[in-house]
């Protein structure tokens, strides 16, 4: 049985579907001309934790490579990008951001995402019961709208998960004053454009900042094993 199809036995809550489904319009679209060949090459030096995620915003060797002058003026109209990577364990949705600008992901591995609307917050707050999941096939480049909440790839093995993570320049990136609370939507800025809501559960980033506006389950992605 395909991997997907695995998957989608194993998370019979989720609704699991394909990228390349229509339903994924919503979110974002797959980019199908892109070569992302030497991008893999790279991120075969790269590990996965044991434990947790780890996330790079900015690699100089993968802002080396051919593509970044493409995504600059293909996807971002001239805007200067960094290509950074997000590999890790994760199986949890832990949170929802957005950046209000696109966010380009390759996945080197296959890996799940749970993705929602910025237009589905209400007062600082989101239902998981309004989150989708999609498999995003290893090799698959994509662009997530600014509209789009998203948070880290979820595995579907044992083995982890590696996505390269493409992002206008500072993005990601610790802001340069305090809190500044003018309207609720404040409340949310956690970084330089990352606008983030948290599951309860997820209490250090709780105390760091973050707001604890996921409300029911913390979602969870059921792996199969490998092929």
């Amino acid at each position: 049985m395909e991997r997907f199809e695995r998957l989608k036995s194993s998370n019979p809550d989720l609704s699991l579907r394909h990228v390349h489904e229509s339903s994924f319009a919503t979110y974002g679209r797959v980019l199908k001309d892109y070569d992302v060949s030497q991008l893999r090459v790279l991120m075969e030096r790269t590990t996965i934790p044991e434990f947790g995620n780890r996330y790079e915003a900015s690699i100089h060797e993968l802002e080396e490579t051919h593509l970044k002058g493409l995504l600059e003026s293909s996807v971002y109209g001239g805007l200067e990008i960094q290509i950074g990577y997000c590999n890790g364990m994760n199986s949890f949705l832990n949170g929802l951001e957005y950046h209000k600008v696109s966010e380009v992901n390759v996945a080197i591995t296959d890996f799940i995402l749970l993705l929602g609307k910025v237009q589905d917050i209400r007062c600082n707050t989101y239902s998981v019961e309004q989150v989708e999941a999609f498999y995003v096939p290893q090799d698959t480049a994509l662009e997530l709208y600014g509209t789009t909440l998203h948070y880290a790839p979820c595995k579907v093995s044992s083995s982890g998960f590696k996505c390269v993570v493409v992002l206008p320049k500072g993005v990601n990136f610790p802001l340069q004053y305090g809190p500044r609370e003018f309207t609720l939507e404040d409340k949310l800025l956690f970084m330089r454009s990352k606008w983030l809501l948290v599951h309860p559960s997820r209490q250090k980033l709780i105390q760091e900042g973050a707001c604890a506006g996921i409300k029911g389950e913390n979602l969870e992605v059921v792996g199969v094993a490998d092929d």
